[in-house]
């Protein structure tokens, strides 16, 4: 494990394995900690990183803002995601590699493809976050903690981020930047002294645009249909999976390959199964 600088951002990463690259963009929401596949919900029992290691390079990270990666206090955008996804591949020399997402790392996973299609072998997007709930669920997330900071201001979000950890999924009051402001006494001084009426428009922009659909949030339809480009798509079926999502992609992706599998049936040694099927098949690219 190690930190590299990547947009001016710390960010915590690791590389498991050997052969082709596969960047995995974590699940986990707000919280997309590298450690989530192997330690978060269904991730646990699947072990992908194990599996997928002993054909392939993994490179595994803390998205920013989340886990020991650093942030920056600005309006978030799933472009901003894959900015620090994008940029840690060329840290590493890699040109070209296969992109993995899980839960709302979807979403991360599309839009560096849609940046950087050049860049991008293939695709795997693993239950995939997105539905009308998770929208909702989202949106009173935000909403929960703008009440909160404007009422008890900026100081008490820091010291929430301080005693909790930080985790913007496990308590909005924290905030998008609480696992920051829980590790980085300077950005938390700097958090502190901002305007809470700058901080209100940044929190408030990054709700509506990155929240702004009932499927699964990112790239436009149109830059996805325009995507030629390998994708494997396997459904999840809960409130903030919505099988809705998964179906969505293989609508707009031409050549995605659905997964037609109920969360149920899909068991550790069908999904290590069905990824090495699509890995090793030709043209995927990896």
């Amino acid at each position: 494990m190690s930190f590299a600088e990547l947009d001016g951002i710390a960010t915590w990463y690791e590389t498991v394995g050997s052969g082709s690259p596969i960047l995995m963009c974590s699940p986990g929401g707000f919280n997309a900690k590298l450690d989530n596949w192997s330690s978060m919900g269904r991730y646990k029992d699947l072990q992908m990183v194990r599996h997928l290691s002993e054909n392939y390079t993994c490179i595994l990270f803390d998205r920013r803002e989340a886990g020991r990666s650093g942030g920056r206090l600005e309006r978030l955008t799933w472009d901003s995601y894959a900015t620090q996804g994008a940029a840690l591949l060329e840290h590493l020399g890699v040109g070209r590699a296969t992109v993995m997402g899980g839960c709302a790392g979807c979403s991360v996973a599309l839009t560096i493809a849609a940046m950087r299609p050049a860049m991008t072998a293939s695709l795997v997007l693993f239950s995939p976050a997105g539905g009308v709930r998770y929208r909702l669920s989202q949106q009173a997330r935000f909403s929960t903690h703008l009440s909160f900071a404007s009422e008890a201001g900026l100081g008490a979000v820091a010291a929430v981020a301080a005693t909790t950890g930080g985790s913007f999924s496990s308590d909005p009051k924290a905030g998008p930047w609480g696992p920051v402001l829980a590790a980085d006494a300077d950005f938390a001084r700097f958090f502190t002294s901002t305007d809470p009426v700058e901080y209100q428009r940044i929190v408030a922009a990054t709700a509506r645009l990155m929240f702004d659909r009932d499927t699964v949030p990112g790239p436009e339809p149109e830059d996805l249909m325009g995507l030629t480009i390998p994708a494997l798509v396997v459904p999840g079926h809960d409130d903030s999976h919505a099988t809705s999502a998964a179906r969505y992609l293989e609508e707009c992706l031409p050549l995605a390959q659905y997964w037609d599998v109920a969360v149920p049936e899909q068991s550790p040694s069908r999904v290590t199964q069905r990824l090495a099927e699509f890995l090793g098949s030709e043209g995927v690219g990896v």
